[in-house]
Protein backbone atom coordinates (compact mmCIF):
# COMPACT_ATOMS: atom_id res chain seq x y z
CA UNK A 1 0.00 0.00 0.00
CA UNK A 2 1.67 3.37 -0.99
CA UNK A 3 1.05 6.15 1.28
CA UNK A 4 0.49 9.78 -0.66
CA UNK A 5 2.87 12.36 0.43
CA UNK A 6 0.27 14.53 2.73
CA UNK A 7 -0.59 10.87 4.03
CA UNK A 8 3.26 10.91 4.57
CA UNK A 9 3.72 14.24 6.53
CA UNK A 10 0.80 12.83 8.34
CA UNK A 11 3.02 10.33 9.41
CA UNK A 12 5.95 12.07 9.96
CA UNK A 13 3.96 14.19 12.04
CA UNK A 14 2.69 11.44 14.44
CA UNK A 15 6.27 10.15 14.74
CA UNK A 16 7.25 13.32 15.56
CA UNK A 17 5.10 14.37 18.40
CA UNK A 18 5.09 10.49 20.08
CA UNK A 19 1.76 9.56 19.19
CA UNK A 20 2.88 6.56 17.05
CA UNK A 21 5.84 4.45 16.64
CA UNK A 22 7.89 3.99 13.89
CA UNK A 23 8.01 0.57 11.66
CA UNK A 24 10.89 -0.40 10.91
CA UNK A 25 10.46 0.24 6.96
CA UNK A 26 9.53 3.44 8.20
CA UNK A 27 12.77 3.98 9.79
CA UNK A 28 14.67 2.81 6.53
CA UNK A 29 12.87 5.30 4.68
CA UNK A 30 14.01 7.91 6.97
CA UNK A 31 17.46 7.27 6.88
CA UNK A 32 17.52 7.05 3.18
CA UNK A 33 16.08 10.69 2.65
CA UNK A 34 18.14 11.50 5.59
CA UNK A 35 21.26 10.05 3.61
CA UNK A 36 22.11 8.05 6.75
CA UNK A 37 22.50 4.83 7.44
CA UNK A 38 20.16 3.52 9.71
CA UNK A 39 21.89 2.76 13.12
CA UNK A 40 22.25 6.80 12.70
CA UNK A 41 19.48 6.97 13.85
CA UNK A 42 19.80 6.00 17.15
CA UNK A 43 23.26 7.20 17.95
CA UNK A 44 24.02 9.84 20.46
CA UNK A 45 26.71 12.60 19.93
CA UNK A 46 27.47 14.05 23.38
CA UNK A 47 30.43 15.53 21.63
CA UNK A 48 28.57 18.73 20.56
CA UNK A 49 30.77 19.32 17.93
CA UNK A 50 27.45 21.39 15.59
CA UNK A 51 27.50 23.54 18.11
CA UNK A 52 29.74 27.46 19.13
CA UNK A 53 32.09 27.13 22.11
CA UNK A 54 29.10 29.02 23.51
CA UNK A 55 26.43 26.74 22.97
CA UNK A 56 28.36 23.96 24.68
CA UNK A 57 29.35 25.30 27.14
CA UNK A 58 25.51 25.97 27.90
CA UNK A 59 25.00 22.51 27.04
CA UNK A 60 27.36 20.92 29.35
CA UNK A 61 26.09 23.33 32.28
CA UNK A 62 22.20 22.09 31.33
CA UNK A 63 23.79 18.26 31.49
CA UNK A 64 25.31 19.14 34.81
CA UNK A 65 21.56 20.72 36.09
CA UNK A 66 19.84 17.26 35.03
CA UNK A 67 21.81 15.74 37.26
CA UNK A 68 21.14 17.41 40.31
CA UNK A 69 18.69 16.44 42.72
CA UNK A 70 15.11 17.89 43.10
CA UNK A 71 15.75 20.43 45.45
CA UNK A 72 19.08 22.11 43.79
CA UNK A 73 17.28 21.86 40.20
CA UNK A 74 14.25 24.16 41.66
CA UNK A 75 16.73 26.38 43.28
CA UNK A 76 18.32 27.10 39.83
CA UNK A 77 15.07 27.87 38.30
CA UNK A 78 14.09 29.62 40.42
CA UNK A 79 16.82 31.94 39.66
CA UNK A 80 16.66 31.11 36.15
CA UNK A 81 12.99 32.67 36.21
CA UNK A 82 14.02 35.81 37.93
CA UNK A 83 16.51 36.62 35.72
CA UNK A 84 14.01 35.86 32.90
CA UNK A 85 11.50 37.94 34.46
CA UNK A 86 13.44 40.73 34.86
CA UNK A 87 14.38 40.84 31.10
CA UNK A 88 10.58 40.42 30.03
CA UNK A 89 10.05 43.43 32.02
CA UNK A 90 13.07 45.61 30.98
CA UNK A 91 12.31 44.52 27.56
CA UNK A 92 8.53 45.78 28.20
CA UNK A 93 9.16 48.81 30.04
CA UNK A 94 11.62 49.55 27.12
CA UNK A 95 8.45 49.45 24.41
CA UNK A 96 6.26 51.19 26.62
CA UNK A 97 8.93 53.95 26.40
CA UNK A 98 9.55 53.78 23.09
CA UNK A 99 5.84 53.75 22.02
CA UNK A 100 5.79 57.29 24.19
CA UNK A 101 8.32 59.04 22.69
Amino acid sequence: MQTSPSGSAAMYSRIETGKTEPSLSTLEKISKALGVKLSELFETDDNLTDVNSYDASLMEKIKLIEALNEEEKKTIFNILDAFIGKKKLKDALSNVLHDVK
